[in-house]
């Protein structure tokens, strides 16, 4: 399953649509709306999550160790 993840704030979001192009990087959630396009990456989230700088979007997964975004 492929993620959004925010370069910035090191969050990963659920993608909203995987079928669509991966330059659409439009989250479930849509926090990332304001964000620009460079600091978005599609990545698939299992490679995420040995990684702890990268915390889990609370809107996009119930299991989230982040909370809210």
């Amino acid at each position: 399953m492929d993620g959004v993840l925010n370069e910035h704030t090191k969050t990963i979001h659920k993608h909203r649509d995987e079928q669509t192009d991966q330059a659409d990087v439009q989250t479930i959630c849509g926090a990332t709306a304001h964000v620009t396009h460079g600091r978005l990456q599609v990545v698939p989230i299992e490679r995420t999550t040995d990684d702890r700088t990268i915390t889990r979007c609370g809107r996009c997964f119930s299991d989230a160790d982040g909370g809210g975004y």
